[in-house]
């Protein structure tokens, strides 16, 4: 049924105006509150507590609640707890997040009101309702539900707590827990919710991983780069294809006395890479085959920092391209391609000459093409090892490349090992 629909219904129960309720019920929608507990609270609001509708929510396992379930009840275990706050017609409003789970599976939840909940307690939880979050079932409960301490304790094969390594944690996560240091940080201003805001990005980094982050509610400790701290109830976003850990004002960040190790690149096949959707600080190893259209002595917009063709930016029409150097290369290491993309430093690099060089040998050919074919000559058909961050959308996958270099491995062995991981 549509939102549209659900507000004609609703209207003509509580006798009152559809466009009013169709405006709230839209608002709500918009915020993330679920359908029917953006119902049940107009019906609160329009004096109209019955709630509607016919039998009960059903009593579900975990493992096999999915978005269609409707309202369910569960009786599950809490097993991480956190805080965000998000903003509602002008209003802030903390909501509690985490993932609960029994012995036939775990789910994310949301709670809209403050229920105490702690990691460990076993609860019932009743007339909750289900959508779908990232294409997966996600609990919600509010005014509406009912929780209370289940009669016994649930057995559930999950860890309890938030506690994790930089690399297990993937977008979704809520209420987490993590030891690192601050491998790079910088204090931006953004123009946020309540005007202009500063926030802290960076990246994170321990043995396992590193992660860029950022801290919406600037923590002093976070301002120090090589600082080792413990992060408490953090969430994560996807950011270019790989997880992201978000530090909020609910979370809690105190120093370490001893230092966390940070580990370097995580080495893997492009194949891995792009099937996971993305890696950030990984390693690869793979032949240029190609030099893209649009390398080497490049234009761009002063404004925006886009490309310009013959003179236009897309954005902003017209334009007086700024001079900048660039390359974007395919790399195929056996398993799949990937385009790499190296900005003016690393392209000055493999070029062996400087912007200003390159601009004279476009002048002296009076073609500014010279240039990426001059490095398409140096490149195509070298092993080279690359670092850097690789994302994937709906027009590939691209490596910004953090580091470039002829690799000095051994490729005969290389390609011994490529092959025992397929036959595997």
């Amino acid at each position: 049924m549509s939102l549209e629909d659900r507000a004609e219904d609703l209207a003509s129960d509580l006798g009152v105006d559809k466009e009013e309720v169709e405006r709230d019920l839209r608002n709500l929608v918009e915020y993330s509150v679920p359908m029917d507990e953006a119902v049940q609270s107009l019906r609160r609001k329009y004096g109209d507590d019955s709630g509607g509708g016919g039998g009960g929510p059903t009593a579900a396992d975990i493992g096999d609640i999915t978005p269609e379930s409707g309202n369910v009840t569960v009786t599950a275990r809490i097993l991480t707890v956190g805080k965000r706050s998000i903003r509602y017609q002008g209003d802030d409003m903390v909501i509690h997040e985490g993932e609960l789970a029994d012995e036939t599976g775990k789910i994310s939840y949301t709670a809209w009101e403050d229920f105490g909940l702690d990691a460990g307690d076993s609860v019932t939880i009743g007339n909750a309702s289900v959508r779908e979050f990232d294409g997966r079932p996600e609990l919600n409960f509010g005014e509406s539900s009912s929780v209370e301490a289940a009669p016994e304790p649930v057995e559930a094969p999950y860890e309890v707590g938030g506690d994790s390594d930089l690399a297990d944690l993937e977008a979704g996560d809520r209420g987490r827990n993590v030891d690192a240091q601050v491998v790079e940080v910088e204090r931006k201003t953004i123009d946020g919710r309540d005007g202009m805001t500063d926030i802290l990005s960076g990246v994170l980094g321990d043995e396992s991983a590193r992660l860029p982050f950022t801290d919406w509610d600037p923590h002093p400790e976070l301002e120090q780069e090589g600082n080792s701290v413990r992060i408490e109830d953090a969430y994560v976003r996807e950011f270019r294809g790989v997880p992201s850990v978000n530090v909020s004002r609910f979370s809690t960040v105190t120093d370490l006395d001893e230092a966390v190790a940070v580990g370097g690149p995580t080495r893997m096949t492009l194949r891995d890479a792009v099937g996971q959707g993305g890696a950030y600080d990984v390693e690869v190893v793979g032949n240029i085959i190609e030099v893209r259209d649009g390398s080497g002595l490049i234009q761009r917009c002063p404004e925006c920092g886009r490309v310009t063709q013959k003179g236009q930016c897309r954005t902003h029409g017209e334009v007086d391209g700024e001079d900048d150097l660039r390359v974007k290369a395919i790399l195929d290491d056996g398993t799949d391609t990937v385009t790499v993309v190296l900005d003016r430093d690393l392209t000055e690099e493999i070029y062996g000459g400087t912007i200003e060089d390159a601009l004279e040998q476009a002048r002296d050919a009076m073609d500014q093409t010279v240039v990426g074919e001059d490095i398409a000559d140096t490149v195509v058909g070298h092993e080279y090892r690359v670092r850097g961050h690789l994302s994937v959308d709906d027009y590939g996958a691209n490596l910004e490349a953090l580091e470039f270099d002829r690799s000095d491995e051994n490729a005969a062995d290389r390609a011994t090992a490529l092959l025992q991981e397929v036959d595997a």
